[in-house]
């Protein structure tokens, strides 16, 4: 495939998958004072016994001007297939004031959110999703909202001294990340998403620094059941990203899934209308049923 067919069809998939209308949530919950720390929660469609908690963390490089709507059809999917899904809200980079492209994520911010979204998590879902269990959790990202998941379910083996870290594993059934920014060192080197790695951990001056606290692929093992879907045909986020933290994991001395998909991009993935969200959709029901 040439760099123009790859790029045209990467162009499509990215259109089809918003080209779905929102889906507004059957409740949405603050869990915290910022207008960003929301999260929205879809009911499991169907009968049966208490459902599975998905919670999802959206993609868009950390930059804002993606937030957790974009991927609603994908959590209405999700609940389609009989799970509770909550979709975290979290504070993304600010828009420039003068023009140029946003900025990738806020720090610490970001990484504030997600942990006190997920520590939050648990008596939400009793309180606004009674139909589901909160004790088989599975936690998902997509993108950037991939790294945030292996990241979240890494915070106890973060380094001693980070406000994030936990005394233990978190209580999840598993991650599946998709599609995600794995591995800062090779996101970096392959430019993905205009720079937003090293942007995200606040340039050049910062990116060796807070690397350690922030690069799933530097915090392992983490001894939680983790699956990496990956589109062999990304461009955003290419294959190569998910293959070395599937590396390192293994370096480690931990077994980590991964599912490579023909015939697929970045998109895909959360786009109900492709086969590659049926195919997570899988991946998630082998690690909360």
């Amino acid at each position: 495939m040439t760099d123009d067919s790859a790029a045209a069809r990467a162009a499509a998939e990215e259109e089809s998958a918003f080209s779905h209308p929102p889906v507004d949530p059957d409740a949405t919950a603050a869990y915290g004072d910022h207008p960003d720390q929301l999260i929205d929660f879809y009911a499991p469609r169907g009968e049966g016994g208490p459902a599975p908690v998905v919670a999802v963390l959206h993609g868009g490089a950390w930059r804002a001007p993606y937030d957790r709507r974009h991927i609603s059809p994908f959590a209405a999917f999700l609940a389609g297939r009989g799970f509770a899904v909550a979709v975290v809200e979290y504070r993304c980079g600010a828009e420039p004031e003068t023009g140029g492209d946003p900025v990738a994520g806020r720090w610490p911010d970001t990484f504030d959110d997600v942990a006190a979204a997920l520590d939050a998590l648990p008596e939400l879902v009793r309180q606004h999703l009674p139909a589901a269990d909160p004790r088989r959790t599975v936690l998902t990202g997509h993108s950037a909202g991939g790294q945030l998941a292996l990241w979240a379910a890494a915070r106890h083996v973060l380094p001693a001294d980070a406000p994030w870290r936990t005394d233990g594993p978190a209580p999840l059934r598993g991650v599946v990340a998709l599609a995600p920014i794995a591995d800062f060192a090779v996101a970096d080197k392959l430019d993905v998403c205009g720079g937003a790695t090293r942007q995200f951990l606040g340039g050049d001056d910062h990116f060796a620094e807070r690397r350690p606290y922030a690069d799933p692929a530097l915090l392992l093992p983490t001894g939680i059941a983790t699956v990496l879907v990956q589109g062999r045909d990304d461009i955003d986020v290419p294959q190569a990203v998910a293959e070395s933290y599937a590396e390192a994991a293994a370096k480690a001395g931990e077994v980590v899934g991964l599912t490579l998909l023909a015939d697929a991009g970045h998109f895909p993935l959360i786009d109900p209308a492709a086969d590659a969200c049926a195919v997570v959709a899988e991946e998630i029901a082998q690690l909360a049923w």
